[in-house]
């Protein structure tokens, strides 16, 4: 399915159709060929456009490697477990190779979401494009900028706000938790020391059969969000939340909360108007706190900032 739309606030749907024609082609085959690979970097790149346009807006400053002088975005502890950097760094290259220093790699992490969504759940929708890449990779800044696992449903509403984000549009966008995969660490608190009486029994003790009570670095075992469709993107997320068949507390909340409840069940059922909205949701996404014109630059490698 498409959702079409030719322009964006400042950003433009074919901005780079005179400067590189192929730019959103070539980033489309450097996705297709890792997903073929491994299905989970799907699940990664979408990930990665939210945790880069939730700290500084959508500039691509998420993909600064962290060094000793400049402890970048990615040292932060929310970010370690991110997946993805190597394929943008695939795609770069190939489109430096194209159209020298004319693709942004915010662009770049905004195309390989959208393409990651239609091949892994055949949620497609046009990429207004002319994003540019920020200056700045703070190690504090995704801290205090991006949910975190121990928060309640009303600070997840709340900085989700902050970012021009509405609870419909959270609760649309945390379907995206139908595919990749989740730390043990990440969903603990839910087994130990008594089981969160929220989730299925059956699936307690499957997680518990597989999580440790301590979950060190060298103990902290991965699974599925999703054990029906785990590399499909689709609404079983929601069947999965009304079944108490989901690994985070902030999942749950939104089956559990009035505020949130009719619109998992909505989707549940109605796996189209899921699917159009997630689309429409990962635009607006897109568009938070974007640089354009003479703002940032084009940096050349996505992971250094220009000298």
């Amino acid at each position: 399915m498409s959702l079409v739309a030719p322009s964006l606030g400042q950003l433009q749907v074919g901005f780079y159709r005179a400067t590189c024609p192929s730019a959103e082609a070539i980033v489309r085959g450097a996705v297709f060929q890792a997903i073929r690979s491994d299905p989970g970097l799907g699940a990664g790149l979408i990930r990665l456009l939210f945790h880069d346009c939730f700290v500084n807006g959508c500039d691509g400053s998420l993909l600064i490697s962290s060094t000793a002088s400049n402890p970048s975005e990615q040292a932060s502890v929310i970010n370690l477990s991110l997946r993805g950097f190597q394929v943008i760094d695939q795609a770069k290259a190939q489109l430096e190779a194209a159209c020298p220093g004319v693709v942004s790699c915010a662009d770049t992490v905004a195309f390989a979401a959208r393409d990651s969504s239609l091949i892994l759940g055949g949620i497609n929708y046009a990429v207004a494009a002319g994003r540019r890449d920020g200056l700045v990779s703070n190690v504090a800044a995704p801290l205090q900028n991006l949910p975190q696992l121990s928060f309640d449903l009303a600070q997840l509403e709340s900085i989700f706000a902050a970012k021009g984000l509405t609870v419909n549009d959270m609760v649309v966008l945390s379907g995206a938790h139908s595919i990749g995969r989740a730390h043990c660490s990440s969903f603990v608190n839910r087994l130990y020391p008594t089981v969160d009486p929220t989730l299925n029994p059956a699936f307690a003790s499957s997680l518990l059969s597989l999580c440790p009570n301590d979950t060190s670095t060298t103990n902290n075992p991965t699974t599925v969000q999703d054990y029906q469709t785990p590399n499909i993107l689709d609404n079983r997320y929601y069947q999965d939340l009304l079944q108490q068949r989901v690994l985070l507390t902030s999942d749950e909340d939104l089956a559990t909360s009035p505020s949130t409840l009719d619109l998992v069940k909505t989707f549940s059922f109605f796996g189209g108007i899921w699917a159009n909205q997630f689309a429409a949701a990962m635009q607006k996404m897109g568009q938070i706190g974007v640089l354009t014109g003479t703002q940032g630059n084009i940096r050349l490698n996505c992971s250094v900032f220009n000298t």
